[in-house]
């Protein structure tokens, strides 16, 4: 529970000395918000950004010995009165994954929350994926393909079932105990029929949205297999010697990124550039971000028979609307603790 007075300063804009700052747990966000909430919260947070929210692609850097991953990435959503980012490190001496997310006000600069971001992650994942079949698939869409059967696929699927009705759930994995026990898991949990299904083909076949969450460095099916009319979201992979999408899926596709620096020779789209590199298709071939549909900017899909692309990296516009939604709901229950966060000025005198 927050200490004793901390709600007088619950918003970190005290002119003098510490401010209050809300330290919120896992535990505390376990729960704290449906999955309905969280993409509403995205798509608002990428509405802003399609009408000019300041937002950068990720930032990453490797370590050989032992090998890691550390990667931040920062968004501003002037209308939420939010800004902060993401920052993670994967893989070093623990072969595991932490993951923090400050929350600042965007009027006074001041720290309003830290976030344990783990709880979270899939959830908010999740909702940027769901926002892109609502702005990309076919609205008449039933059947769902998955391929990879971790917890993104979880909250992939989770998600997607807020934005579509889908009828059949067909998932596929290398591991058959694994694509079998997501079917088994998933089938209880939805109305809809979920199975595992024993080759990427099988999960591609018939797909209305097709959705890739894998760590495989190759393409996971042949893009020739995509039916007219398919989306398919891929957010398994961001780099840029690694690739979820064959250049054929890409070439054929309306392709959207969650950020527009992301497909670039100097990006991480790697789906992406692998197309470029290969001479599949040029430097227009963007058509718009996310954001830009969202916010009406630009159109979404055009026809029954497209085949669509979100390409969703991760941003921190996912990032921080989801984590003001709970920091938001996490005042209204009087969940975390608290945390004193003095400004540089003080900080810096030494007295």
């Amino acid at each position: 529970m927050i200490d004793s007075g901390v709600d007088e300063e619950a918003n970190g804009t005290a002119e003098d000395g510490p401010s209050a700052v809300r330290y919120l747990s896992s535990e505390d966000l376990a729960g704290l918000a449906g999955v309905g909430e969280y993409v509403a919260a995205v798509r608002e947070g990428y509405r802003q950004r399609g009408t000019g929210a300041p937002a950068e692609p990720r930032t990453k850097l490797t370590n050989a010995d032992p090998p890691g991953m550390f990667t931040s990435y920062t968004a501003i959503l002037p209308e939420t009165g939010a800004m902060g980012g993401y920052m993670y490190a994967a893989g070093f001496g623990a072969g595991d994954a932490q993951f923090v997310s400050p929350l600042f006000d965007a009027d006074s600069g001041y720290l309003l929350a830290v976030l344990d971001g783990a709880s979270m992650n899939p959830f908010k994942t999740g909702a940027a994926g769901a926002v892109g079949i609502d702005a990309l698939a076919r609205e008449d869409a039933t059947e769902l393909g998955i391929i990879g059967s971790g917890a993104q696929a979880r909250g992939q699927l989770r998600a997607a079932t807020e934005v579509r009705e889908f009828e059949t759930v067909n998932v596929f994995s290398p591991t058959k105990e694994n694509r079998e026990s997501f079917a088994a898991e998933m089938n209880e949990r939805y109305d809809a029929s979920v199975a595992a299904v024993a080759s990427s083909v099988a999960a591609v076949e018939g797909a209305d949205v097709l959705i890739t969450a894998t760590t495989a460095s190759e393409p996971v099916f042949d893009g020739e297999r995509l039916e007219a009319g398919t989306h398919v979201t891929a957010m398994g992979q961001y780099d840029p010697g690694k690739r979820e999408l064959d250049s054929t899926t890409i070439s054929r596709a309306k392709y959207v990124p969650d950020l527009c620096g992301r497909a670039t020779a100097e990006g991480d789209a790697g789906s992406f550039i692998g197309a470029l590199e290969e001479g599949a298709i040029g430097d227009d071939h963007v058509h718009a971000e996310l954001g830009e549909i969202v916010a009406g900017e630009a159109p979404g899909r055009e026809s029954a028979g497209e085949i669509t692309v979100f390409d969703s990296g991760g941003t921190a516009i996912e990032t921080v609307a989801a984590a003001y939604m709970l920091y938001e709901k996490a005042l209204e229950d009087d969940l975390g603790q608290s945390l004193e966060w003095f400004p540089a000025s003080e900080a810096l005198t030494g007295e």
